[in-house]
């Protein structure tokens, strides 16, 4: 009986404790495998012995993320086959909101709820830049209220130290917050597609921050391109006849999924503060692709 009514709590907290493991990790099946590592140690566990299990679970998975970014870390820096920091983007949410023909997949309700989570890709591409320490003072801290005291215990560090180490995140993530609207977001991306297939360069540019980013992971590591003219520039690639924009929320946010002859191509996120776009995340990694491709139920067209 106490497993059952175990497994129950966990459920309720699932989506929670996914939330908390893909800010610290950039990564939707290292988040997974951190959540059920959580699972298996309550499932071991004297749940006699915790006053709050949701707290309990918190702290379980943080650390649990925090050792795995060290982990990370260092093999990038002892191995020259360890894939290093930063040499890919962090792994999109996708949630197609598209009324045309192409299917959601086998995502029900509660999956694309999660999928969903608003945790824009800008920021989680700042957070990658940051050390394991320091992010997670910010997310604990910053995006789950949890208080510097139990942050600083996972740390061994003093509050004052945790403090900085929060701070020091914060002015790094500075400007990546996109605007809340998403429907506001979407007439600015659709803005910018329709000047793309009209190739008109004025309106392009005209759609982008004079400092917008753009980041393209095409699987050989990510290729960065600042400045509206060189984005503008890299923007008439979608005017093909037979590559296909179709609307999607990526992290909550006004997203595109692009398909070619009906198969999966590429997946963009957008970043929109004040009714320009500020930062895009092209993502076209065969294997990515292919990933996100099997998740949606649709073909990718790197196969």
């Amino acid at each position: 009986m106490q497993q059952e009514w175990l497994a129950e709590r966990f459920e309720e907290e699932r989506r929670h404790l996914f939330g908390v493991a893909y800010r610290m990790l950039g990564s939707t099946s290292e988040a997974e495998d951190a959540v059920q590592d959580a699972w298996l140690r309550l499932s071991r566990s004297d749940a006699d012995e915790i006053d709050n299990i949701g707290g309990w679970l918190t702290t379980v998975v943080a650390r649990v993320s925090l050792n795995m970014l060290r982990s990370r870390k260092t093999r990038s820096e002892l191995s020259l086959d360890a894939e290093p920091l930063g040499s890919r983007l962090p792994d999109p949410t996708v949630v197609l909101d598209d009324t045309g023909n192409l299917h959601m997949g086998t995502q029900d309700p509660a999956e694309r709820a999660m999928l969903a989570d608003s945790v824009s890709i800008a920021l989680l591409v700042v957070l990658d830049q940051l050390s394991p320490d320091e992010r997670l003072a910010f997310v604990l801290h910053d995006l789950f209220a949890v208080p510097f005291d139990e942050i600083a215990t996972m740390l061994d560090r003093s509050s004052d130290s945790t403090r900085q180490l929060a701070s020091r995140a914060r002015r790094r993530v500075r400007g990546r917050t996109p605007q809340a609207d998403v429907s506001a977001q979407r007439e600015v991306v659709d803005a910018f597609f329709a000047a793309a297939q009209d190739g008109d360069l004025d309106r392009l540019i005209g759609a982008l921050h004079p400092d917008v980013v753009l980041h393209a992971d095409l699987g050989s590591g990510i290729t960065t391109y600042r400045g509206a003219q060189k984005v503008a520039g890299n923007a008439v690639m979608y005017a093909h006849a037979d590559r296909v924009t179709h609307s999607a929320l990526v992290n909550g946010a006004a997203g595109v999924a692009v398909t070619f002859h009906g198969k999966l191509y590429s997946v963009m996120a957008f970043t929109v503060v004040d009714g320009r776009i500020t930062e895009i995340e092209a993502y076209a990694a065969p294997a990515q692709v292919a990933k996100l491709a099997d998740s949606l139920g649709l073909e990718s067209a790197h196969a």
